[in-house]
């Protein structure tokens, strides 16, 4: 390194010397063409030592590349075997249980115990392919060593080491969701908390982020509905998440999301632009084991927005008396559609409800209980002057803004999974 950056030494003039030749020149007009001699010999003896310091820190790139390759093989050869075997057992297990079983007694029951035999055979594949792609990398960087400067298969070994640590975080991840729901999909409900131009677009701004992070996952959300308002943005979006885990990622999302633009005149008060978020579990599957009274709700029939000229919609509003919860259904075709949509949210909404509050009756949920938390701040997205994400729940702070509302959630979700794991533990 020493005799790098003796390499990298400019030579008989310092930076401050050299720029300072025109001044000096125009002093000294018979001196200007031995100054501009100078000036070329100068570049000329810098060419190559620019070439130097393309290379090394080329070598410097290249090594750190090299290091994490390494640390992602690692990984892999540390966790996959004991994970595949793991796998590999509970597989065995689930076959066992398909043959004793008489799958025409129960076909909820055996649809279940197909869809876990089927998703344990889908974790054993990857697995195994996870160990070809740890073995493909390490080949890869090892014949990169014979060649110093081959970039590019250093760059294929990198890429084959990001899949191998994309898939360890989501297995690692989804080991620690346990709970009830947390296998099914998710139903993320935004609203505006005001009915100002800021809010409405912070509402569309949000709804986006949530889709965005859906298609880094590798699947599709679908906002099934949409309450648009006059100034471009959203009072209120509605979207479903029709795959495993999802609820169990995005369940600490709940509550209110404030993004601050900036200070307002000197007084050292922001001004903060708030929107709520509700995440429930979408039961795919299955139906919500839960049931209700007729007589504890009330189901109404409202148009599909507030103002909205529209006389015919099929939306669907249901109220649950005892609780107070409200629930709506808009995305349907048909009002039947629609209110049998609103109430297995409503019974979504009462198993969440009751999970949290560790109680085992609909009755023992106390009215008002559910607004406590819906009205708690979650998370504050802070643009100016600094710019900031600051998880109120589990206490991280991102400087990316912009990576977090382009998607980039993994280290929220990450840090909500293990606050509610050593919560449990506690």
């Amino acid at each position: 390194m020493k005799m790098a950056a003796e390499s990298l030494r400019p030579g008989f003039f310092n930076e401050a010397q050299f720029k300072n030749r025109g001044s000096f020149s125009s002093y000294y007009p018979k001196m200007r063409a031995s100054a501009s001699f100078s000036s070329r010999a100068f570049r000329a003896s810098q060419e190559p030592l620019d070439d130097d310091k393309n290379k090394f820190y080329k070598e410097l790139g290249m090594f750190s590349l090299r290091k994490r390759i390494e640390d992602s093989i690692l990984r892999a050869q540390m966790l996959a075997p004991t994970a595949l075997e793991l796998e590999e057992a509970k597989h065995v297990n689930q076959e066992e249980v398909v043959r004793d079983y008489d799958l025409w007694d129960d076909l909820s029951k055996s649809n279940e115990i197909l869809i876990k035999l089927a998703d344990s055979a889908k974790v054993v594949d990857t697995l195994r392919d996870l160990k070809y792609k740890a073995e493909e990398a390490k080949l890869i960087t090892e014949l990169a060593g014979v060649d110093a400067i081959n970039y590019a298969l250093f760059k294929q070994a990198y890429s084959v080491s990001l899949d191998v640590n994309k898939f360890l975080d989501k297995y690692e991840m989804s080991k620690l969701l346990k709970g009830p729901y947390d296998t099914e999909g998710a139903c993320i409900t935004l609203e505006s908390r005001h009915g100002d131009i800021y809010s409405e677009r912070w509402v569309g701004q949000l709804t986006q982020m949530y889709m965005k992070w859906a298609e880094r996952q590798g699947h599709a959300g679908r906002i099934v509905e949409r309450c648009p308002s006059n100034n471009g943005g959203l009072r209120s979006a509605t979207i479903e998440l029709e795959f495993r885990f999802a609820y169990g990622y995005l369940s600490g999302e709940r509550g209110v999301h404030s993004v601050i633009r900036n200070f307002e005149n000197n007084s050292g008060h922001r001004e903060a632009t708030l929107a709520s978020v509700d995440v429930i579990p979408l039961f795919i599957e299955s139906s919500p084991d839960l049931s209700i009274d007729d007589k504890d709700i009330l189901v109404s029939y409202p148009s599909h927005c507030e103002d909205s000229p529209c006389r015919t919609s099929p939306a669907v509003h249901v109220q649950h008396i005892p609780t107070g919860l409200e629930v709506r259904s808009t995305g349907e075709r048909s009002r039947f559609a629609n209110k049998v949509k609103a109430i297995n949210r409503l019974k979504a909404k009462l198993l969440v409800l009751l999970r949290d509050q560790g109680l085992s009756s609909v009755n023992s949920i106390k009215k008002g209980a559910t607004r406590a938390t819906s009205s708690q701040e979650t998370r504050k997205y802070v643009l100016r002057p600094s710019k900031m994400v600051h998880d109120l729940k589990c206490g991280v702070q991102l400087p990316d803004v912009n990576a977090v509302l382009n998607g980039n959630l993994d280290p929220l979700i990450a840090a909500h999974i293990n606050s509610r794991q050593s919560s449990i533990c506690q």
